[in-house]
C-alpha cells in the first residue's frame, strides 16, 4: 500500500463528494467485486455504483490501487482474532478459521490479501498475530516469514477453490455427483476411473479441514526439525 495521501483539491467539490465516506467506498468496491470481479474495480466503476462523480473519490482513496488496498485492509482489519492458547497448532488453526469466516462474506475479494502490499497497522494485524505464534514456537524471524507465507497461500488457495469450485472439483448435490462420476468413469483413464467416486464429490468444509491440517502438519514438522538441528 502506498503511504501517499491524496492532495486536497481546491474549488467546488464534485457531485456527491460531501456524502462520501471511506466505509461507503469500500462497501461499493466490494459490490463491484462481488458482481463482476477484482479486475472490474476502478474509480469509474465504484463511482457509478455510488452514483457520484468519479473525481470525488480521490478525496478518500488514491485511484484503483487505493480502492484495492482499502478492501484488503478492511478484510484483514475486521478479523476477530482469537486469543492465543500457547499451542502452535491450535492457535494457527484458530486464526485460519477466523479468516475463512470473514473471507466467505466477500469470497471474490479474498485473493487481495495475497496481492496487496499493505503497510498500515490495521492491514498488518493478522500478520503480526501469526508471526507472534511462530516466534513463540521457536522460529527465527526469517523462518517465521517463510511459514507465514506457506500457511497464507494454503489458506487463500483453498478458499478460492471453495468459492470457485466447479465440475473439475466435483459437486455436493446427488444428481451432480452421479453425473460427474459417470463422466469420469467414461474417461478411460485408469487412475481417474478408480478415483471417480471421490473426484465427483466436493465437500468444501472437509476440503478446508484437510488442506489446513496438512499445512499445519508441515509447519509443526518444519519447526521441530529446525529447533532440533539448531
Amino acid at each position: 500500500m502506498t503511504d501517499r495521501t491524496p492532495a486536497a483539491r481546491r474549488g467546488r467539490p464534485p457531485k456527491g463528494a460531501g456524502q462520501l465516506t471511506r466505509a461507503g467506498i469500500i462497501e461499493a468496491t466490494l459490490k463491484v467485486i462481488g458482481s463482476d470481479c477484482v479486475g472490474a474495480v476502478g474509480v469509474r466503476a465504484v463511482a457509478r455504483q455510488l452514483g457520484v462523480d468519479p473525481k470525488s473519490l480521490y478525496n478518500h482513496v488514491d485511484g484503483k490501487d487505493g480502492l484495492l488496498d482499502a478492501v484488503a485492509e478492511h478484510l484483514l482489519g475486521s478479523l476477530e482474532l482469537p486469543s492465543r492458547t500457547g499451542d502452535l497448532r491450535v492457535d494457527l488453526r484458530a486464526i485460519a478459521d477466523a479468516f475463512r469466516r470473514r473471507a466467505l462474506r466477500h469470497p471474490a475479494a479474498a485473493a487481495l490479501v495475497l496481492t496487496r502490499q499493505l503497510g498500515s497497522a490495521e492491514g498488518l494485524a493478522p500478520v503480526q498475530a501469526v508471526l507472534e505464534v511462530l516466534r513463540s514456537a521457536g522460529c527465527s524471524p526469517e523462518e517465521a516469514v517463510h511459514l507465514l507465507r506457506t500457511v497464507l497461500a494454503t489458506l487463500v488457495g483453498t478458499l478460492l477453490r471453495e468459492v470457485n469450485a466447479g465440475p473439475t472439483y466435483g459437486t455436493g448435490d446427488l444428481p451432480g455427483i452421479a453425473a460427474r462420476r459417470a463422466t469420469l468413469e467414461r474417461s478411460g483413464l485408469p487412475a481417474v476411473v478408480e478415483a471417480a467416486p471421490y473426484l465427483a464429490r466436493f465437500d468444501s468444509e472437509a476440503e478446508f479441514d484437510y488442506a489446513m491440517e496438512l499445512a499445519l502438519d508441515a509447519v509443526v514438522a518444519r519447526i521441530e526439525a529446525v529447533t532440533r538441528d539448531g
